[in-house]
């Protein structure tokens, strides 16, 4: 394989990594985006933190592991098998492990204190 062509492989494979990443993504964030039940808990901060960390990890981990496997065995197959594998572990942890921050929806916290405050002292 040229090498022109191998180098073309790791960016597709980093572009292929971000966009997997990104899709699985996508339906937790959905919640902050649109606010919830009453769209009074929105936040948007998922999409100017959480979305651009996810999307250099969907790209560069792939890329570095289809490198290194590139370098170390010479097998293009090879880099590629172990990228979609370390993609598709990343992907499971970041679907398992990453849950965005949701409020309370009908003012937990409130509510509490109300029976606390009204119940009768014996």
């Amino acid at each position: 394989m040229k090498e022109e062509i191998k180098g073309l492989a790791g960016f597709l494979v980093a572009g292929l990594g971000a966009a997997a990443t990104v899709l699985a993504w996508a339906p937790r964030a959905r919640v902050n985006v649109d606010g919830g039940f009453t769209g009074s808990h929105r936040d948007l901060s998922v999409l100017y933190v959480d979305l651009p960390l996810i999307t250099a990890g969907g790209a560069l981990v792939p890329f570095v592991f289809w490198v290194l496997t590139l370098r170390r065995f010479r097998r293009p197959w090879l880099a590629a098998v172990v990228a979609a594998g370390v993609a598709a572990l990343g992907i499971w942890g970041l679907t398992s492990w990453w849950v965005p921050y949701q409020a309370p929806e009908f003012g937990y916290e409130g509510a509490v204190h109300h029976f606390r405050s009204t119940a009768p002292v014996a």
